[in-house]
């Protein structure tokens, strides 16, 4: 029997896994971030275990380093356009969300909302937009700009972008279509609304030449955990992603999440909180310790340097301090503020070198890590799950394929067995699955 609250579960599909050495490992394909087949044999590994999505995440930046340092790692290397990457697997699967990143600091409304209108028509109502803001500063040099704006600009630019994002899906009326051939009538022109928006950041009078989406809104999720992005959230997210590390931690950001989307008038049972879950399992707990051991042992000191540096902002070079020594005074930045406070607090209260630093962050970018046998996951999974610090979670491979085949083949059977987790697919929709209301139309002409 399942129960009423269902575990939720999706895949993070990042290059060659989410450990940073994991493209060394024999038995990773050195290819996996932009090679479709790639994509195809991860996605349908997810959908074969009914997981509800696949998760793309992207960035418009190469990392700020040297060729030297950038060779000697393969993630944000060579990607493959998100949306056009999910566009190839809705063709080969029929079942599983397709969920990609995009940002509101680098994008305009009216391309996100035809590019996922168009996805989700494509899929049959599977698609979803990873709302994003941006934290690496280097895409702003792309986008004829000197620097990235501040955190609090690039939220108040994507508050108002998703509210035009979702006028604009409603431009078109559910049952606009007729295409009656016999009076020649292709669309009722009542059922096509002008936007007309006017704010501060865009100026947009669409309507949008794609009809409204099969699920009326694709899945809106966001990944924001300081103030700014949890407020973001509370208005305008389905899921929320989150990087937590232990249930203490993540039950207190569940009941902020959810007290923020109460607060903003929204029922908090139709919002989603997703933490990221880096799994290294085995049948045994000595199994899946070796697993771990091996990718620990790949990873290139330079390399762990380099990421670190990134991640902790880029205003300290970290590549002349002692790797045995302890973490620097490294000052905020305007980028996942919230992660690199987090993450340098874990560091002074532990009394973390550097090197013990970049190799935590080096297996999973900092997501929760859990090492053991098919019955400590599952029960980790379980214990969180019913203690209010997730609604599921983000399954972050190690290494892709294999991690994520293991997970699917060992964890999720036992998962089954419990009555957490789904034996079918219900529903038509990514929203079905996940137990989210179809929005209803709002005319723009009139909200």
């Amino acid at each position: 029997m399942m129960s009423a609250r269902s575990l939720r579960l999706a895949a993070i599909l990042s290059a060659t896994g989410s450990h940073i050495a994991g493209w060394r490992h024999p038995d990773c394909p050195a290819d996996g971030s932009f090679n479709i087949a790639r994509y195809v044999e991860e996605a349908q590994i997810a959908e074969a275990a009914k997981f509800d999505l696949v998760f793309l995440a992207d960035n418009y930046a190469l990392k700020q380093a040297s060729n030297e340092e950038l060779s000697r790692t393969s993630n944000s290397i060579a990607m493959l356009e998100p949306i056009t990457a999910l566009s190839a697997m809705a063709m080969v699967t029929r079942n599983i969300g397709l969920v990609a990143t995009m940002s509101t600091t680098y994008c305009e409304p009216f391309h996100v909302a035809r590019m996922f209108a168009s996805l989700d028509h494509i899929s049959g109502g599977r698609a979803g937009w990873n709302l994003v803001t941006s934290a690496n500063p280097a895409e702003a040099l792309n986008f004829n700009r000197d620097m990235q704006a501040d955190h609090d600009a690039r939220y108040a630019r994507g508050d108002e972008f998703v509210d035009v994002v979702r006028k604009l899906w409603d431009s078109w009326d559910d049952a606009a279509l007729v295409a009656d051939k016999a009076s020649g009538r292709y669309f009722r022109p009542e059922a096509l609304s002008p936007v007309n928006h006017k704010g501060t950041h865009f100026s947009v009078r669409g309507p949008l030449n794609a009809l409204r989406p099969p699920q009326g809104h694709p899945v809106i999720f966001q990944a924001g955990s300081s103030p700014a992005g949890i407020a973001l959230a509370a208005r305008s997210a389905d899921c929320v992603f989150t990087q937590q590390r232990s249930i203490p931690t993540a039950r207190d950001f569940y009941l902020k999440v959810k007290q923020a989307v109460a607060a903003a008038g929204r029922d908090p049972d139709t919002v989603r909180v997703l933490p990221g879950l880096v799994p290294f399992v085995g049948e045994t707990g000595t199994e899946a310790q070796a697993k771990f051991d091996a990718l620990q042992n790949l990873v290139d000191p330079s390399v762990g340097i380099q990421i670190l540096t990134a991640v902790l902002g880029g205003k300290v070079d970290l590549s002349g301090f002692d790797v045995n020594g302890p973490v620097p005074e490294i000052p905020p930045s305007d980028g996942m503020s919230t992660f690199q406070a987090n993450l340098l607090a874990e560091a002074r209260e532990e009394g973390l070198s550097l090197r013990e630093l970049y190799l935590r962050y080096a297996a999973g970018f900092g997501h929760w890590r859990v090492i053991g046998s098919v019955k400590e996951v599952a029960d980790l999974i379980e214990e969180a799950f019913h203690a209010e610090a997730a609604d599921g979670f983000a399954i972050s491979s190690p290494m892709l394929p294999g991690s994520l085949g293991d997970f699917a083949t060992m964890v999720v059977p036992e998962l089954q067995r419990r009555g957490l987790f789904r034996m079918e697919y219900e529903g038509e929709t990514l929203r079905d699955r996940l137990g989210l209301p179809r929005p209803l139309r709002v005319d723009p002409a009139r909200g």
